[in-house]
């Protein structure tokens, strides 16, 4: 493939915020037709993970092809909690990259990237309004709501969420009956429409293009009414590891199940379920239109089209709903699907290796004919479009970087095809068999009641209680062993922040020297 100035594609790019890989999947009953047409035309990436279930750090990862640890940005960089809110300095986008190799862009729609810069700061043409130095709620806003007049207690409502002192919230949005409402839909308004608009434009200038429309899609969003009517809650089946109690798992997944979501009945989580899949199903129909409009300017056979999510949701895998800190398969497992007509051989296909985030940055770069000036974490997809054999080298696991969402944690995540090891400083560690236990009910690093009660005499005589690591068998230990060993081979080369050697901080069941040694 010959990616000269005249004929290297150009890249369309439709980047959704908070869409769980399940729902892309061809038996799911969530309703999204286009894109799973669309994926018989291409390639589905389906072992796609985010390095944080949080959209700021993995669309940073999107634009950079680097971590967390890389390009700086771990929490929301809108609000008063973020320790940073912008990327590190030196750091390029790859639309900067492609800016330079010739490239017309526009980006309409969600940015969340930094709060530092806009796109307009990095190459792109702003097709919307965005600004910097935007920050959510104030003590000023607290203040004036704490002189209003403190409500009247009422029953809870159907899907409310009691809060005391916060305000309650609903778990789900509501639904629009007006006849324009699919229209007037915020991010139909505020990407999709401005997206559509420059594309003909963006056709004519002749050299390449990379447009970016990026949405939302939040459980408190509202769905225009013939969107609703596609599902009926009643018989929607709940997920197979809804009932987890979490009582294997950290105690701070436990009380965001039984605190916020435990307060639902199962037909108020039915009807919340129904609701995710109808804003799935409105951004297939916004994808609809964006297919089409590309269709019209007659480059849609030079065009690599990438549909791809920030990150996933719950949507109530174990009871919970949204992302957090928990380290669940659907908060991280997120779709990327991409078609080029002109490029992709053998259309249809699945690949199932594992890909993050960050492999679409240096992808593009690739197409562009364009190199990095910084070694980027991901690595270029263009073998896996063109129906090459797997890189030799090509990685054998998935590795997360997280500090959880704005209330700060130091989680990260080691998975391959049969283990998942979640390493957590705040609390006990988790260990899964994803080939016997896919949904990730067993915890194997639970410390169970035996290992709480190891007894330990001193030479004083004295007798004390400790809570040493969970014994494992020494097949299973030998697995965590390997799995950590993993984990900060890929920390060092990340430059990681998790290397502290402070006895109280220092909490891993192994340190550094199993993985940096030989």
């Amino acid at each position: 493939m010959n990616e000269t100035a005249d004929s290297r594609p150009n890249i369309l790019i439709f980047l959704v915020d908070e869409v769980q890989q399940d729902v892309t999947l061809p038996a799911h009953p969530c309703r999204m037709p286009v894109l799973k047409a669309f994926a018989q035309d291409g390639v589905a990436f389906t072992s796609t993970f985010c390095p944080s279930p949080h959209c700021c750090p993995s669309r940073a990862t999107v634009m950079t092809g680097l971590y967390p640890t890389r390009h700086g940005v771990f929490n929301n960089v809108n609000t008063r909690t973020a320790f940073q809110r912008g990327l590190n300095p030196g750091v390029k986008l790859f639309s900067e990259y492609l800016k330079g190799a010739g490239y017309h862009l526009a980006y309409a729609g969600k940015w969340h990237v930094s709060d530092e810069d806009t796109p307009g700061d990095r190459g792109w043409e702003e097709l919307t309004p965005f600004r910097k130095h935007w920050l959510s709620r104030s003590l000023a806003d607290w203040d004036k709501r704490a002189a209003e007049p403190e409500p009247a207690a009422e029953p809870r409502g159907d899907g409310t969420i009691l809060r005391t002192g916060w305000g309650n919230v609903s778990s789900r949005g509501t639904v629009d009956d007006a006849p324009d409402a699919y229209e007037q839909s915020r991010w139909y308004q505020g990407a999709v429409l401005p997206g559509i608009r420059a594309l003909p434009d963006l056709a004519r200038r002749g050299g390449p293009w990379c447009l970016c429309i990026s949405t939302d899609l939040d459980h408190q969003n509202s769905v225009p009414r013939a969107f609703a009517d596609l599902y009926d809650p009643a018989p929607v089946e709940l997920p197979a590891s809804f009932h987890d109690l979490m009582r294997d798992k950290p105690r701070v997944y436990e009380r965001m199940r039984h605190h916020l979501w435990g307060q639902l009945t199962e037909a108020e989580v039915r009807r919340g379920m129904a609701h995710y899949w109808a804003l799935c199903s409105l951004q297939d129909r916004y994808f609809e239109e964006i297919l089409a409009a590309l269709e019209q300017t007659g480059q849609a056979r030079n065009t690599l089209v990438v549909f791809v999510g920030d990150h996933g949701d719950c949507n109530y895998a174990h009871g919970l709903c949204n992302m957090g800190i928990h380290a669940f398969r659907e908060s991280y497992h997120v779709p990327c699907i991409m078609r080029w007509p002109d490029g992709i051989r053998n259309p249809g296909r699945a690949v199932d290796e594992f890909v993050s985030l960050a492999d679409l940055a240096p992808t593009f770069l690739a197409l562009a004919g364009t190199e990095p000036k910084e070694r980027l974490t991901g690595r270029s997809l263009l073998a896996f479009l063109r129906g090459e054999p797997t890189p030799a080298d090509w990685p054998d696991a998935w590795y997360s970087q997280t500090k959880g969402n704005e209330v700060y944690y130091t989680q990260r995540v080691v998975q391959t095809r049969k283990w998942k090891y979640v390493a957590n400083w705040f609390d006990f560690d988790e260990l899964y068999d994803l080939e016997n236990d896919p949904h990730e009910l067993t915890n194997l690093a639970f410390p169970t009641d035996a290992a709480r009660a190891t007894s330990n005499t001193g030479e004083s005589g004295t007798s004390g209680m400790f809570m040493a690591w969970p014994p494992l068998s020494p097949e299973l230990d030998a697995v965590r062993r390997e799995l950590l060993a993993k984990m900060w081979r890929f920390a060092r080369r990340e430059e990681d922040i998790i290397f502290n050697a402070y006895p109280p901080v220092a909490l891993a069941a192994y340190g550094p020297l199993i993985g940096l040694r030989g």
